[in-house]
């Protein structure tokens, strides 16, 4: 399993109880790729530069997706740009990956065919280890998972490009959420001046 697959399995075992931004999570999810990319040494880090190693199939098809994204000309791309870019609907391409292998399941209405309800993990080897790594405070897991708004950040000291890849994950949700604020803001002028006419 990947660091980006137990942190979707996580976020669905956690957020039961309290809902996760997708826009987060899916920060998150991108941030998990690259060091999943790393781990497969499919990638190098230069500072916050991604430099692209000789490809390697993973045997993870998301991850495989992944690795053929990488930007192979200088000046390469930046952790965050890469955040940017490949986070766009990662939560829901792992939740539909997770169902698709079998990892969770869907209640689905009598009489309709639709999918319906929210997906439920299923009892799997998958979802032991991510509990597993999780319980016992993995480091990564647990900062990408408070990054996505998921517990605490882990204490203590990490290597520097476990730090470049968590601090650009933190800068972009941060961003993510000055948005949303900036948004809100606007929706609840243009609401007020309607209101006045």
């Amino acid at each position: 399993m990947t660091t980006a697959r137990d942190l979707a399995i996580v976020a669905l075992d956690v957020t039961a109880a309290k809902p996760v931004g997708q826009g987060d999570l899916s920060l998150a999810l991108a941030g998990a790729e690259v060091f999943d990319l790393l781990d497969a040494h499919a990638l190098v880090l230069d500072g916050d530069r991604i430099l692209p190693s000789a490809p390697s199939p993973t045997g993870d098809r998301l991850l495989d997706e992944a690795a053929e994204t990488l930007v192979r000309q200088e000046p390469y791309e930046s952790v965050e740009d890469w955040l940017w870019r490949r986070g766009r609907g990662q939560s829901s391409a792992y939740v539909d990956d997770l169902e698709r292998t079998g990892l969770t399941t869907r209640q689905r209405g009598r009489r309709i065919t639709l999918r319906t309800g929210r997906p439920e993990l299923v009892d799997s080897a998958a979802r032991r280890q991510a509990e597993e790594r999780w319980a016992a405070g993995e480091p990564v897991l647990v900062a990408l998972a408070a990054a996505a708004g998921i517990g605490d950040e882990p204490a203590g000291e990490l290597a520097d490009e476990t730090a470049t890849v968590l601090a650009a994950v933190g800068d972009a949700v941060m961003e993510l959420e000055a948005v949303r604020q900036r948004k809100a803001i606007e929706d609840a002028a243009f609401d007020n001046v309607w209101r006045g006419y």
